[in-house]
Protein backbone atom coordinates (compact mmCIF):
# COMPACT_ATOMS: atom_id res chain seq x y z
CA UNK A 1 0.00 0.00 0.00
CA UNK A 2 2.56 2.60 0.83
CA UNK A 3 4.99 1.64 -2.44
CA UNK A 4 1.72 1.89 -4.45
CA UNK A 5 0.24 5.21 -3.08
CA UNK A 6 4.18 6.83 -3.22
CA UNK A 7 4.12 6.65 -7.04
CA UNK A 8 0.92 8.60 -7.63
CA UNK A 9 2.51 11.66 -8.60
CA UNK A 10 4.03 9.43 -11.29
CA UNK A 11 0.89 8.01 -12.75
CA UNK A 12 -0.58 11.09 -12.74
CA UNK A 13 2.24 12.84 -14.73
CA UNK A 14 2.20 9.42 -17.71
CA UNK A 15 -1.88 9.66 -17.41
CA UNK A 16 -1.86 13.24 -18.48
CA UNK A 17 0.40 12.98 -21.26
CA UNK A 18 -1.56 9.82 -22.27
CA UNK A 19 -4.63 10.58 -22.51
CA UNK A 20 -4.28 14.17 -23.97
CA UNK A 21 -5.99 13.46 -27.21
CA UNK A 22 -8.57 11.50 -25.97
CA UNK A 23 -9.55 13.74 -23.38
CA UNK A 24 -9.46 17.14 -25.82
CA UNK A 25 -11.54 15.36 -28.32
CA UNK A 26 -14.25 14.10 -25.83
CA UNK A 27 -14.34 17.85 -24.14
CA UNK A 28 -14.81 18.71 -27.61
CA UNK A 29 -18.07 16.76 -28.13
CA UNK A 30 -19.33 17.78 -24.51
CA UNK A 31 -19.15 21.28 -25.43
CA UNK A 32 -20.58 20.55 -29.01
CA UNK A 33 -23.38 18.52 -27.50
CA UNK A 34 -23.91 19.45 -23.68
CA UNK A 35 -25.23 16.54 -21.79
CA UNK A 36 -28.72 17.07 -20.03
CA UNK A 37 -27.34 15.45 -16.72
CA UNK A 38 -24.51 13.57 -15.61
CA UNK A 39 -24.83 10.29 -13.72
CA UNK A 40 -21.90 8.65 -12.29
CA UNK A 41 -21.84 4.66 -11.21
CA UNK A 42 -19.64 3.59 -9.20
CA UNK A 43 -18.35 1.54 -6.19
CA UNK A 44 -16.00 2.10 -3.31
CA UNK A 45 -13.20 4.00 -3.53
CA UNK A 46 -14.47 4.70 -7.07
CA UNK A 47 -17.88 5.68 -5.91
CA UNK A 48 -16.08 8.32 -3.60
CA UNK A 49 -14.47 9.50 -6.84
CA UNK A 50 -17.52 10.00 -7.97
CA UNK A 51 -18.44 11.93 -5.42
CA UNK A 52 -15.86 14.21 -6.49
CA UNK A 53 -17.13 14.19 -9.86
CA UNK A 54 -20.33 15.54 -8.93
CA UNK A 55 -18.69 18.28 -7.05
CA UNK A 56 -16.30 19.50 -9.96
CA UNK A 57 -18.67 19.41 -12.77
CA UNK A 58 -21.77 20.75 -10.93
CA UNK A 59 -19.42 24.07 -9.92
CA UNK A 60 -17.74 23.60 -13.16
CA UNK A 61 -19.71 22.71 -16.18
CA UNK A 62 -22.83 23.41 -14.28
CA UNK A 63 -24.37 20.11 -14.80
CA UNK A 64 -26.65 18.15 -12.55
CA UNK A 65 -24.67 15.30 -11.72
CA UNK A 66 -25.96 12.29 -9.60
CA UNK A 67 -25.14 9.02 -8.25
CA UNK A 68 -26.60 6.04 -10.15
CA UNK A 69 -27.93 3.13 -8.10
CA UNK A 70 -25.99 -0.17 -9.52
CA UNK A 71 -29.15 -2.26 -7.93
CA UNK A 72 -31.72 -0.57 -9.88
CA UNK A 73 -30.48 -2.31 -13.19
CA UNK A 74 -28.88 -5.26 -11.62
CA UNK A 75 -31.39 -6.40 -8.89
CA UNK A 76 -34.80 -4.76 -9.94
CA UNK A 77 -34.02 -4.96 -14.09
CA UNK A 78 -36.04 -1.54 -14.38
CA UNK A 79 -34.02 1.00 -16.72
CA UNK A 80 -33.92 4.92 -16.78
CA UNK A 81 -34.74 7.60 -19.28
CA UNK A 82 -30.95 8.58 -20.22
CA UNK A 83 -31.22 10.32 -23.47
CA UNK A 84 -28.49 13.06 -24.14
CA UNK A 85 -27.24 12.20 -20.59
CA UNK A 86 -23.29 11.47 -19.80
CA UNK A 87 -22.73 8.42 -17.82
CA UNK A 88 -19.37 7.91 -16.14
CA UNK A 89 -18.49 4.70 -14.89
CA UNK A 90 -15.81 4.83 -12.63
CA UNK A 91 -14.21 1.37 -11.86
CA UNK A 92 -9.97 -0.33 -10.51
CA UNK A 93 -11.17 -3.47 -12.59
CA UNK A 94 -13.72 -2.92 -14.82
CA UNK A 95 -15.52 -6.28 -14.57
CA UNK A 96 -18.03 -6.37 -11.16
CA UNK A 97 -21.48 -7.89 -12.63
CA UNK A 98 -23.35 -4.95 -11.20
CA UNK A 99 -21.52 -2.41 -12.75
CA UNK A 100 -21.16 -3.89 -16.53
CA UNK A 101 -25.36 -4.18 -16.10
CA UNK A 102 -25.87 -0.70 -15.55
CA UNK A 103 -23.45 0.41 -17.96
CA UNK A 104 -25.42 -2.02 -20.42
CA UNK A 105 -28.73 -0.05 -19.52
CA UNK A 106 -27.45 3.32 -19.82
CA UNK A 107 -26.61 2.14 -23.21
CA UNK A 108 -29.65 0.60 -24.53
CA UNK A 109 -31.64 3.98 -22.80
CA UNK A 110 -29.72 6.49 -25.04
CA UNK A 111 -26.94 7.22 -22.85
CA UNK A 112 -23.01 8.25 -23.93
CA UNK A 113 -20.48 6.04 -21.61
CA UNK A 114 -17.29 6.98 -20.75
CA UNK A 115 -15.58 4.50 -18.53
CA UNK A 116 -12.28 5.66 -16.25
CA UNK A 117 -11.00 2.12 -15.99
CA UNK A 118 -7.36 0.95 -14.80
CA UNK A 119 -7.28 -2.30 -16.41
CA UNK A 120 -7.26 -1.34 -20.47
CA UNK A 121 -8.66 -4.80 -22.01
CA UNK A 122 -11.69 -4.93 -19.11
CA UNK A 123 -15.05 -5.60 -20.13
CA UNK A 124 -16.46 -2.35 -19.09
CA UNK A 125 -13.66 -0.26 -21.35
CA UNK A 126 -14.99 -2.91 -24.09
CA UNK A 127 -18.69 -1.59 -24.15
CA UNK A 128 -18.06 1.93 -23.43
CA UNK A 129 -17.99 4.51 -25.92
CA UNK A 130 -15.07 6.33 -24.39
CA UNK A 131 -13.21 5.16 -22.31
CA UNK A 132 -10.31 7.58 -20.31
CA UNK A 133 -7.33 4.86 -19.13
CA UNK A 134 -6.40 5.24 -15.31
CA UNK A 135 -3.14 4.73 -16.04
CA UNK A 136 -2.13 3.55 -12.76
CA UNK A 137 -0.51 -0.04 -13.80
CA UNK A 138 -0.61 -3.21 -11.39
CA UNK A 139 -2.11 -2.58 -8.00
CA UNK A 140 -1.43 -5.43 -5.83
CA UNK A 141 -2.40 -4.26 -2.19
CA UNK A 142 -6.18 -4.62 -2.01
CA UNK A 143 -6.65 -1.06 -0.64
CA UNK A 144 -6.60 1.07 -4.13
CA UNK A 145 -4.73 4.00 -3.76
CA UNK A 146 -2.81 5.16 -6.62
CA UNK A 147 -5.92 4.39 -9.15
CA UNK A 148 -8.13 6.28 -6.95
CA UNK A 149 -5.96 9.55 -7.19
CA UNK A 150 -5.75 8.32 -10.89
CA UNK A 151 -9.34 8.79 -10.84
CA UNK A 152 -9.68 12.06 -9.27
CA UNK A 153 -6.92 13.81 -11.85
CA UNK A 154 -8.74 11.96 -14.66
CA UNK A 155 -11.90 13.73 -13.60
CA UNK A 156 -10.50 17.01 -12.97
CA UNK A 157 -8.76 16.67 -16.55
CA UNK A 158 -12.06 15.80 -18.26
CA UNK A 159 -13.74 19.01 -16.63
CA UNK A 160 -11.02 21.39 -17.62
CA UNK A 161 -10.70 20.27 -21.06
CA UNK A 162 -14.78 20.15 -21.47
CA UNK A 163 -14.68 23.83 -19.83
CA UNK A 164 -11.53 25.41 -21.49
CA UNK A 165 -10.74 26.57 -17.71
CA UNK A 166 -7.25 27.76 -18.02
CA UNK A 167 -6.57 28.00 -14.73
CA UNK A 168 -7.82 24.88 -13.22
CA UNK A 169 -5.75 23.50 -16.79
CA UNK A 170 -2.71 25.23 -15.65
CA UNK A 171 -3.35 23.75 -12.06
CA UNK A 172 -3.61 20.38 -13.55
CA UNK A 173 -0.23 20.22 -15.27
CA UNK A 174 1.27 21.00 -12.12
CA UNK A 175 -0.36 18.05 -10.26
CA UNK A 176 2.42 15.65 -10.70
CA UNK A 177 4.84 17.90 -8.58
CA UNK A 178 2.30 19.32 -6.06
CA UNK A 179 1.23 15.41 -5.84
CA UNK A 180 5.58 14.53 -4.31
CA UNK A 181 5.53 17.65 -2.07
CA UNK A 182 2.12 16.00 -0.61
CA UNK A 183 3.49 12.68 -0.11
CA UNK A 184 6.72 14.02 1.46
CA UNK A 185 4.79 15.68 4.53
CA UNK A 186 5.01 14.82 7.90
CA UNK A 187 1.52 14.06 9.31
CA UNK A 188 3.11 11.86 11.90
CA UNK A 189 2.10 13.94 14.78
CA UNK A 190 -1.71 12.50 13.99
CA UNK A 191 -0.95 8.81 15.67
CA UNK A 192 -1.07 10.44 19.48
CA UNK A 193 -4.39 10.93 18.14
CA UNK A 194 -5.45 8.11 15.96
CA UNK A 195 -3.49 4.90 17.65
CA UNK A 196 -5.56 5.04 20.96
CA UNK A 197 -8.80 5.46 18.97
CA UNK A 198 -11.83 3.35 19.30
CA UNK A 199 -13.87 5.45 16.57
CA UNK A 200 -13.04 8.20 14.21
CA UNK A 201 -15.12 11.15 12.20
CA UNK A 202 -13.07 12.05 9.14
CA UNK A 203 -14.83 15.32 8.08
CA UNK A 204 -14.72 17.38 4.73
CA UNK A 205 -16.97 19.66 2.79
CA UNK A 206 -17.61 20.20 -1.05
CA UNK A 207 -14.84 18.77 -3.21
CA UNK A 208 -12.55 17.44 -0.04
CA UNK A 209 -15.82 15.02 0.38
CA UNK A 210 -14.58 12.59 -1.10
CA UNK A 211 -11.31 12.05 0.36
CA UNK A 212 -13.23 12.06 3.46
CA UNK A 213 -14.45 9.35 2.43
CA UNK A 214 -11.60 7.84 1.15
CA UNK A 215 -10.37 7.93 4.59
CA UNK A 216 -12.64 6.74 6.24
CA UNK A 217 -12.49 3.60 4.36
CA UNK A 218 -9.05 2.91 4.33
CA UNK A 219 -9.06 3.92 8.32
CA UNK A 220 -11.33 0.84 8.36
CA UNK A 221 -10.17 -1.54 6.08
CA UNK A 222 -5.97 -1.27 6.60
CA UNK A 223 -6.14 0.20 10.33
CA UNK A 224 -9.11 -1.64 11.88
CA UNK A 225 -10.47 1.47 13.09
CA UNK A 226 -14.00 2.05 12.84
CA UNK A 227 -14.24 5.74 11.19
CA UNK A 228 -17.14 7.53 9.27
CA UNK A 229 -17.14 10.22 6.65
CA UNK A 230 -19.46 12.73 7.21
CA UNK A 231 -19.84 16.58 5.63
CA UNK A 232 -18.87 19.81 7.86
CA UNK A 233 -22.55 20.09 6.96
CA UNK A 234 -24.16 17.41 8.48
CA UNK A 235 -21.81 16.10 11.62
CA UNK A 236 -24.50 18.29 13.81
CA UNK A 237 -27.27 16.81 12.87
CA UNK A 238 -26.71 13.79 15.49
CA UNK A 239 -23.38 12.53 15.12
CA UNK A 240 -21.52 15.67 16.85
CA UNK A 241 -22.91 14.40 19.81
CA UNK A 242 -20.67 11.06 20.11
CA UNK A 243 -17.47 12.46 19.62
CA UNK A 244 -15.37 12.89 22.89
CA UNK A 245 -12.55 10.51 24.96
CA UNK A 246 -10.80 8.13 22.24
CA UNK A 247 -13.46 9.22 19.54
CA UNK A 248 -11.18 11.94 17.77
CA UNK A 249 -11.66 13.76 14.24
CA UNK A 250 -9.60 14.32 11.44
CA UNK A 251 -10.52 17.31 9.48
CA UNK A 252 -9.80 17.59 5.96
CA UNK A 253 -10.33 21.21 4.37
CA UNK A 254 -9.54 23.00 1.12
CA UNK A 255 -9.18 26.97 0.19
CA UNK A 256 -12.18 27.68 -1.02
CA UNK A 257 -15.91 28.55 0.52
CA UNK A 258 -15.99 25.94 2.86
CA UNK A 259 -12.46 26.91 4.87
CA UNK A 260 -13.68 28.80 7.05
CA UNK A 261 -17.01 26.27 8.43
CA UNK A 262 -14.66 23.78 8.64
CA UNK A 263 -12.46 25.96 10.57
CA UNK A 264 -15.18 26.73 13.28
CA UNK A 265 -16.21 22.93 13.59
CA UNK A 266 -12.53 22.19 14.09
CA UNK A 267 -12.46 24.32 17.35
CA UNK A 268 -15.91 23.76 18.53
CA UNK A 269 -14.88 20.51 18.71
CA UNK A 270 -11.58 21.10 19.96
CA UNK A 271 -13.36 23.45 23.01
CA UNK A 272 -15.05 20.49 23.87
CA UNK A 273 -12.27 18.25 24.64
CA UNK A 274 -12.33 16.47 21.39
CA UNK A 275 -8.66 15.64 19.68
CA UNK A 276 -8.86 17.11 16.40
CA UNK A 277 -6.37 17.02 13.48
CA UNK A 278 -7.17 19.81 10.86
CA UNK A 279 -5.38 19.64 7.55
CA UNK A 280 -5.69 22.61 5.26
CA UNK A 281 -6.25 25.11 7.56
CA UNK A 282 -6.13 26.40 11.30
CA UNK A 283 -8.36 26.12 14.48
CA UNK A 284 -7.68 26.55 18.20
CA UNK A 285 -6.37 24.12 20.10
CA UNK A 286 -6.07 21.76 16.90
CA UNK A 287 -3.36 19.65 15.35
CA UNK A 288 -2.58 21.17 12.11
CA UNK A 289 -1.06 19.11 9.57
CA UNK A 290 0.81 20.77 6.79
CA UNK A 291 -0.60 20.75 3.23
CA UNK A 292 1.08 22.26 -0.54
CA UNK A 293 -0.79 25.03 -1.65
CA UNK A 294 -3.41 23.85 -4.32
CA UNK A 295 -6.13 25.38 -5.75
CA UNK A 296 -9.86 24.17 -3.66
CA UNK A 297 -10.87 22.52 -6.63
CA UNK A 298 -7.84 19.57 -6.83
CA UNK A 299 -7.07 19.98 -3.08
CA UNK A 300 -8.24 16.63 -2.45
CA UNK A 301 -6.26 14.79 -5.22
CA UNK A 302 -2.59 16.15 -2.97
CA UNK A 303 -5.05 15.74 -0.25
CA UNK A 304 -5.33 11.77 -0.53
CA UNK A 305 -1.74 11.14 -0.59
CA UNK A 306 -1.37 12.77 2.21
CA UNK A 307 -3.56 10.78 3.77
CA UNK A 308 -2.21 7.07 2.38
CA UNK A 309 0.81 8.17 3.80
CA UNK A 310 -0.59 8.66 7.65
CA UNK A 311 -3.17 5.34 6.99
CA UNK A 312 -0.24 2.97 5.97
CA UNK A 313 1.82 3.96 8.81
CA UNK A 314 -1.11 3.87 11.41
CA UNK A 315 -2.08 0.31 10.42
CA UNK A 316 1.28 -0.51 11.29
CA UNK A 317 1.47 1.36 14.70
CA UNK A 318 -2.07 -0.08 15.45
CA UNK A 319 -0.45 -3.87 14.63
CA UNK A 320 -1.96 -4.38 11.25
CA UNK A 321 -0.44 -5.33 8.15
CA UNK A 322 -2.43 -2.62 5.37
CA UNK A 323 -1.61 -5.26 2.63
CA UNK A 324 -3.81 -7.49 4.24
CA UNK A 325 -6.92 -6.63 5.48
CA UNK A 326 -8.96 -9.39 7.02
CA UNK A 327 -11.79 -10.80 5.20
CA UNK A 328 -11.31 -8.55 1.83
CA UNK A 329 -10.42 -9.15 -1.89
CA UNK A 330 -8.87 -6.97 -4.75
CA UNK A 331 -11.87 -7.28 -6.69
CA UNK A 332 -15.35 -7.62 -5.26
CA UNK A 333 -17.57 -8.61 -7.87
CA UNK A 334 -21.49 -7.47 -6.73
CA UNK A 335 -24.44 -8.61 -8.44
Amino acid sequence: MYTEAAESAGVVARQLRANASVVAELGRQLRAHPPRAVVTCARGSSDHAATYAKYLIETHAHVLTASAAPSVSSVYGMEQDLRQCLFLAISQSGKSPDLLASVAAARRSGATVVALCNVPDSPLSAVADFTIPLGAGPERSIAATKSYVASLAALAHLTAEWTQDAALNAAIRALPDTLSSAWRLDWRAALALLVPAEHLYVIGRGYGLSVAQEAALKAKETCGLHAEAYSGAEVRHGPFALMGERFPALVLAQNDATLPGLEQLAAELAARGVGVALAGGRAAGALVLPTVDCPGALAPIPLAASVYRLLATLAVARGHDPDQPPFLHKVTETV
